[in-house]
């Protein structure tokens, strides 16, 4: 088993690069399953869940070369099965995709219910919905989600909630089908952008993506022989901003898109904390005093995002006052602040809300990440406390971080995973 071990307090200062966006290299890795041809994958971020992605594709019959740590060539030509593994696919949220995927390139699909991090009620209602608006026979049974059709018609298809997976999935699976599929009260987050443009890439026809309403018209065919460039990772680098806060450093966030950033840019401008944009691509986030209180509530892009509460979290733990955050998209999100309170943070949990009462410092203690922006947070409350933190539980936090520890003491933390 292994741990991460942090000595701190420690003010971190520096420059960090930021790798490609893990929400999207999952979503489009599998967008590839479109195309019947070879493309190019690059600033692809080299972490565990992308390794996971590219193993089931591979069950399928799809040839990966790994090119360079961050480059990958996907050859969807010969796909010699339609069928995922649910061993692979339980671990793995984002498998899901596949089945809009595999229906629209072969007619039918079978997936492994999903698995990934426990947040509470993941339902993908709104997945089969749209599968089935498209003319497809979807059936959920022996923890499998089988999906079947003859041919894939286009119509219009409303989300009765904004998601992410079902806003995506629905729109790989109508890239192909016959005619126009809009979809409505659609996410906008970017990488939902990301995947569409990917797959406007390789020929498709995809309008409006970051808006409420996405069109497709449908194409006969996508084509290979593109290269295409993961966005960069928006949650990667907004954490990278909480950390600057949380330790009163002084850190510039590389290869990141700022305008991604905006909602958080305004709450740490609001807790008193600097934030300087620099073209467009890097920021510099720096802090000298302990951060004011603020509230806090998560919602679907341009809002706050539910996968940076935790780390906002540790910043609202120490803060001058009391804070409050109310979550709006996981019912289990704030399991992270029982292990904060163990480091002498004040924080009150009640189903979607939690209460800051700030503290001046934290203390070391031996902590578990839930899941993988809790493990993030962690680190943060790591850094900054007094003492020696042991985090554990690392295996969630490498799905969806590159060598988060290397980044970390690349600004100054003395941080070294260990194994036991």
């Amino acid at each position: 088993m292994e741990k991460l071990v942090i000595n701190g307090p420690t003010r971190l200062c520096g420059d960090v690069d930021i790798t490609g966006a893990k929400n999207a290299a999952v979503a489009i890795i599998p967008a590839t399953l479109l195309i019947d041809g070879i493309c190019t994958l690059e600033n692809v971020p080299n972490i565990s869940d992308v390794k996971m992605c590219c193993s089931i594709m591979q069950k399928l019959g799809v040839k990966i070369d790994w090119l360079s740590n961050h480059s990958i060539r996907v050859d969807t030509r010969n796909i010699s099965s339609t069928i995922a593994p649910y061993d692979m696919t339980s671990k793995f949220r984002a498998s899901y995709y596949l089945l809009g995927a595999l229906l629209s390139r072969c007619g039918k699909a079978e997936v492994g219910l999903p698995g990934g991090c426990n947040l509470g009620a993941r339902p993908i209602d709104q997945h089969i919905k749209g599968f089935e608006a498209l003319g497809a026979s979807v059936t959920v049974a022996q923890g499998k989600i089988s999906a079947k059709a003859n041919c894939l018609i286009g119509t219009s298809i409303y989300l009765d909630t904004v998601s992410v997976g079902a806003t995506i999935n629905v729109m790989l699976a109508s890239v192909l089908a016959d005619g126009t599929t809009t979809i409505d009260n659609a996410a906008k987050e970017p990488h939902v952008v990301d995947v569409a443009n990917f797959l406007n890439t390789m020929g498709a026809d995809i309008r409006g993506a970051g808006t409420d309403i996405i069109k497709i018209n449908g194409v006969k065919a996508l084509h290979g022989n593109a290269t295409y460039s993961v966005v960069p990772d928006q949650i990667e680098a907004g954490t990278f901003m909480l950390a600057a806060v949380a330790s009163k450093g002084d850190i510039t966030i590389k290869n990141c898109i700022t305008k991604h950033l905006e909602c958080v840019t305004a709450k740490l401008l609001e807790i008193g904390a600097h934030v300087e944009d620099i073209d467009g691509d890097t920021l510099r986030v720096w802090a000298s005093k302990r951060p004011n209180k603020a509230t806090i509530k998560t919602a679907p892009y341009p809002g706050f995002p539910t996968d940076l509460q935790p780390q906002m979290g540790v910043v609202l733990a120490i803060a001058n006052g009391t804070s409050i955050i109310n979550e709006s998209i996981w019912d289990s999100r704030f399991q992270y602040t029982a292990e904060l309170n163990k480091m002498g943070a004040n924080i009150t949990a009640s189903g979607k809300s939690a209460v800051f009462q700030g503290v001046n410092e934290l203390s070391a203690a031996p902590v578990y990440s839930t899941d993988l922006r809790a493990g993030a947070a962690l680190i943060i409350a790591g850094t900054i406390a007094k003492g020696k933190t042991e985090v554990y539980n690392l295996e969630h936090i490498d799905r969806g971080y590159e060598h988060i520890e290397d980044k970390f003491r690349n600004l100054g933390a003395k941080i070294e995973r260990v194994s036991e």
